[in-house]
């Protein structure tokens, strides 16, 4: 999950450029302006308002993050094995973890700043386009930089993020290690169960 909080804090961030942004840098840019721009919206806990911006955000999550291609792949040491139904359940409890995750972000107060510094094709998957950033924060006062980089695959006429790398490990290699572990030692209703105490807590 902490690689979710950074994933998080990366769309929360104001962008920083240093040279003219490619198609890649584009799509998280604008990713990141759309939804950062949902969270300042100031609306009070617990109404339909912030029921509504909710919605919005985690809509323009599902627009930017690539959810289902990203639990395929991190699933794809047992997904053969998976019924259709389980497969959906699957991919229908990832989604909501990570949307919700997104959505409590509505009560946070982040002051990041995010540069991009470029982006290049892809070597090890053909047809995909990384994009490098650095988040720039503070930690016990002191300043303190995260390389976060966005693995974006065409999607029709648009670029959308199937994986994302905190200095230099990735949501789908982060999952598929814990994902493993779990469907071993309590089969595919233990890791569905896990998940979703997760997103209840």
């Amino acid at each position: 999950m902490k690689r979710l909080i950074i994933l998080v804090l990366a769309l929360f961030s104001v962008p920083a450029f240093a040279d003219k942004p490619g198609p890649g840098t584009t799509a998280v840019k604008s990713a990141n302006e759309k939804i950062s721009g949902l969270l300042k919206q100031k609306v009070t806990a617990g109404s339909k308002e912030e029921k509504d911006l909710a919605g919005k955000v985690a809509g323009s999550v599902r627009d930017f993050l690539d959810i289902d291609e990203l639990g395929k792949r991190a699933m794809t040491d047992q997904w053969s094995k998976l019924t259709a139904k389980q497969q959906t359940e699957f991919l229908t409890t990832l989604r909501e973890l990570i949307e919700d995750n997104y959505v409590k972000g509505l009560r946070s107060n982040l002051d990041y700043t995010v540069d991009y510094s470029g982006e290049a094709p892809d070597a090890s998957n053909a047809g995909n386009v990384v994009v490098t950033t650095q988040i720039n924060t503070k930690r016990h006062n002191r300043p303190y930089k995260i390389e976060v980089d966005y693995v974006l695959k065409k999607d029709g006429d648009k670029l959308k993020a199937w994986d994302i790398k905190t200095d230099g490990v990735g949501l789908v290699d982060n999952y598929r290690e814990q994902f493993n572990k779990i469907v071993e030692k309590d089969g595919f209703d233990g890791l569905i169960a896990k998940m979703k105490k997760k997103q209840a807590s």
